[in-house]
């Protein structure tokens, strides 16, 4: 299965390819936009081209892939992105350049590839935030994600210690489910209330 296109009121998910490494230098440059990721930002455009082959071009040729360029129709310009990983967490993330945040672009770039996913036969996907980052937590309630837990983890490679929360939502008819393996590998882990 290929990554198929996506589009919404106002955007083209799409995947990224060869030309878009000056975009990607964009997104994943910023200091500020990579503050709460686990990769140090890139540095040189010359490093945008090694992140683009490690992490894109090799994932594309193993669908399936959910690794979106998000772009507005108007002009096909890569502005952020959303990725699903397809090992048992199906980790979701996302990211966007800066001047470009509060406007719901990742909300409603995220619900269309929520959207596929099913289809797919994916059953669930999961989120983590870092507890210093609770404007994340707020796109993955705006997803319908629902928070599970939280647990301490040495983030690497940054290598400091994060307390982060864990949300969920299930996709499929197991509406209960709650993926352990962070809770388990982790020594200090905690439910927190009002959340």
């Amino acid at each position: 299965m290929n990554t198929p296109a996506l589009f919404t009121e106002r955007l083209i998910l799409r995947k990224f390819t060869k030309d878009d490494i000056g975009a990607l230098y964009q997104i994943y440059g910023d200091k500020e936009v990579n503050r709460f990721l686990p990769w140090f930002p890139l540095a040189t455009i010359e490093d945008a081209e090694i992140f683009y082959i490690k992490h894109f071009e090799s994932r594309y040729r193993q669908p399936p892939s959910y690794n979106y360029a998000i772009c507005f129709k108007e002009d096909n310009i890569p502005i952020g992105y959303v990725n699903v990983s397809t090992d048992d967490s199906y980790d979701f993330g996302y990211g966007l350049r800066k001047e470009f945040w509060h406007n719901g672009i990742v909300t409603e770039a995220g619900k269309a590839v929520i959207a596929q996913l099913p289809r797919d036969g994916v059953p669930y996907i999961t989120a983590t935030h870092d507890v210093n980052n609770p404007k994340s937590g707020a796109v993955m309630k705006r997803l319908g994600m629902t928070y599970r837990y939280s647990y301490e983890e040495q983030w690497q490679p940054k290598d400091f210690l994060v307390v982060f929360r864990m949300y969920q939502l299930n996709l499929d008819q197991n509406k209960d489910r709650i993926y352990m393996k962070y809770w388990n590998r982790s020594a200090v882990h905690f439910k927190e209330a009002n959340l």
